[in-house]
């Protein structure tokens, strides 16, 4: 069962790269009206949340600069950032290296308790590795879809 997850995994993960190489970089930075982010900030934000439910619930070290945090993390906004972001293909890259590092990390740990659960801002715990990273593929999907959505606006505009 442990293989099906991961070649799940790459699934998840090819639609989301197609997506960001197809996005042009002048799109990136675009917030329609009734949103609270761009494009950019949803990328990088897929990227910050895998890695925590990879790595850093694992207590295993992030591979990611330590700006991700600090641009990406929930409850971040474009709006507020002090620095300047990656590029889209900076953001691929980091995440085409996190899939390589998941994929050497996690088989065999799916069923491995966390050191800490881990309670995420919609008050689901989480208590397994496995379980927070079946978790991530939704989260993932929910933040493809309003890439989607900003891009269509964005192409409209």
């Amino acid at each position: 069962m442990e293989h099906l997850i991961f070649r799940h995994m790459e699934t998840v993960k090819a639609i989301t790269e197609k997506s960001l190489k197809r996005i042009p970089e002048e799109a990136a930075d675009f917030i329609p009206d009734g949103f609270n982010n761009s494009i950019r900030w949803n990328f990088g934000h897929i990227v910050y949340i895998q890695e925590k439910i990879a790595f850093m619930l694992l207590k295993e070290k992030s591979g990611l600069p330590p700006a991700y945090e600090e641009l990406f993390s929930a409850g971040t906004s474009p709006h507020t950032w002090e620095q300047k972001p990656p590029s889209l293909k900076e953001i691929a890259d980091i995440m085409e290296d996190q899939k390589k590092r998941i994929l050497q990390l996690m088989p065999g740990r799916l069923e491995e308790q966390l050191p800490e659960p881990f309670t995420n801002k919609a008050g689901i715990t989480f208590h397994t590795a496995g379980e927070a990273f079946l978790f991530s593929f939704y989260h993932e999907a929910l933040h493809m879809e309003a890439i989607k959505k900003i891009y269509q606006i964005y192409r409209k505009e």
